[in-house]
């Protein structure tokens, strides 16, 4: 099968692929016998050569960068030269596998890798070699091909261990995209039927808990997806086997969804799930289990697929979020909220355009993002947040855009055009904002402060926010600093406050969340 059908978002078959238990790692002669001498445009092979490997790279991490185009027959590392040979059992899965990995190009720990065809036709190996790499690949063989849990196999544990529990708990590094519910789901049901999903925010960082029907699933998603990104560069998996054997979900909504039970009621103000949605799932779960239903997202840093879904395709059920900018902002503190403190809470996950408090209805407001990615990263991290005492409810608006008051109108204020304001966070591509987005969270992250001001100055101005400040660290430099306030909902109300607050010597304050603690 072409390449530019796995490109088009078509479906890869679930990687059931048997390998065969040849694993080696080369030793000296090996080293001369196999020269590094492969072109870019030679003919071919079913041997694949890979070059620029990190140093620290498992023979895991090698052979999930195969298994979604099927069966892996030979492995050969290279060690010392940071290469590796790698065998397919045909020359069709060789050429899908070039042809993908030439418009996408693969990572492994956040490097970019290198692959193309082997001038060796076959890869012939002392398979007594390295007994590591052959124990790797025949804990991967029992999981692919028999679906029995692995016996008789002594493992590193950098490399596989029996799957104690259909459980995975996933971590989500490096967020610069928001990472749905729905993304997650559409990821891991490569591997088998997802019945259920939790996901959270715990110690700043996205968290889920997602269960498989059966172990050894849950074995094959952490083995072909841990350390992977799901967009290019960023938003990196962390996955482990969670303790829990089963996970008690009680409500369908955008943080939790049971796919075994789609009448769940939403819960907590969520809409609740429209009948016709209900079916969907319940249509969806039973799909799971044939292959031609998979998703095509889990392909080790299936950029181009995953940065089309984040854009549009993938979004809460029954909302397009197809370059949808605009949030519906809900149970705002009315008497308190002005669109100017929308903007700077809003303003750190995106570069919000405008504002509109509604008229009729001062406790809602239309919030329009830059693009679509935004408008989920919003939505993500500040649904359910307490802002001005009140928990805040964020969705997508039906509406395109946020509409200006007509000339010579006074609607009191309540529409804000920002399109042209110096505080956009997110203008300059590239810049490094993009990777310091985190969830609220007690404690704050202070940048471009002045050598006069002192730790009392700051601890004073922000205990004046009507919070306590619990502790607080310069960096080395005095130039940024961390400062922990005793809640989360304090600490957005310091950041709507004083972010950009004038220090004097032409120093404005730039606040926004930490990933740390102090």
């Amino acid at each position: 099968r072409g390449s530019d059908e796995l490109l088009s978002g078509s479906v890869l078959n679930s990687p059931n692929s048997n390998m065969s238990s040849m694993v080696v790692t080369a030793n000296g002669n090996d080293n001369k016998k196999f020269k590094s001498d492969d072109k870019m445009d030679g003919a071919p092979s079913r041997v694949l050569h890979i070059r620029k490997l990190p140093g620290e790279v498992t023979e895991t991490e090698v052979i999930a960068l195969g298994l979604p185009f099927g069966k892996v027959t030979n492995i050969l590392m290279l060690k010392g030269k940071n290469q590796a040979f790698l065998e397919l059992a045909t020359e069709e899965a060789a050429i899908t596998m070039v042809n993908y990995y030439s418009a996408v190009t693969p990572h492994l720990r956040n490097q970019p890798i290198y692959i193309q065809y082997s001038n060796h036709k076959e890869l012939k190996t002392d398979n007594t070699l390295n007994q590591r790499a052959q124990a790797v690949l025949q804990a991967v063989t029992a999981v692919q091909a028999t679906n029995a849990p692995i016996s008789g196999t002594t493992v590193s544990e950098s490399a596989v261990t029996p799957a104690q529990s259909p459980v995975l708990r996933i971590i989500i590094d490096n967020m610069y995209y928001p990472v749905t519910l729905d993304v997650l789901h559409q990821i891991f049901s490569k591997f088998g039927a997802v019945l259920k999903i939790i996901t959270f925010t715990k110690n700043n960082q996205f968290q889920a808990l997602l269960q498989y029907g059966d172990p050894v699933n849950a074995q094959q998603a952490k083995l072909a997806l841990d350390g992977q990104n799901i967009y290019n560069a960023c938003c990196t998996l962390r996955i482990d086997f969670s303790k829990l054997v089963n996970l008690n979900v009680k409500y369908n909504n955008d943080k939790s969804r049971d796919y075994t039970r789609p009448d769940l009621p939403s819960g907590d103000g969520q809409p609740a799930l429209d009948p016709a949605i209900a079916a969907a799932f319940a249509k969806e779960t039973s799909l799971l289990a044939v292959p031609g239903a998979l998703s095509p997202l889990a392909i080790p840093n299936a950029a181009a697929a995953a940065a089309a879904a984040a854009a549009g395709r993938v979004g809460m059920p029954g909302v397009s979020a197809g370059g949808n900018t605009v949030l519906l902002v809900s149970n705002l503190n009315e008497e308190m909220v002005t669109p100017q403190s929308l903007f700077t809470l809003f303003g750190v996950y995106g570069d919000v355009q405008r504002v509109k408090i509604l008229y009729n209805k001062k406790d809602s407001a239309l919030i329009q993002m830059a693009d679509g990615n935004q408008s989920q990263l919003a939505m993500s991290h500040l649904n359910g947040q307490k802002m001005y005492g009140k928990i805040i409810r964020v969705t997508l608006s039906k509406h395109q855009t946020v509409q200006l008051p007509r000339e010579g109108l006074d609607d009191q204020g309540l529409t804000k055009d920002f399109g042209n304001s110096p505080l956009h966070r997110f203008k300059k591509p590239g810049s490094k904002n993009f990777q310091n987005i985190f969830p609220p969270s007690a404690t704050l992250h202070l940048s471009n402060i002045p050598p006069s001001v002192a730790e009392e100055d700051l601890r004073t101005l922000f205990a004046n926010t009507g919070g306590t400040v619990k502790a607080f660290k310069f960096f080395q430099d005095h130039k940024m600093a961390l400062l922990q306030m005793s809640t989360v909902e304090e600490a957005i109300q310091a950041l709507i406050d004083l972010h950009n607050y004038n220090l004097g010597e032409y120093h404005h304050l730039r606040v926004s969340f930490s990933k740390s603690t102090i």
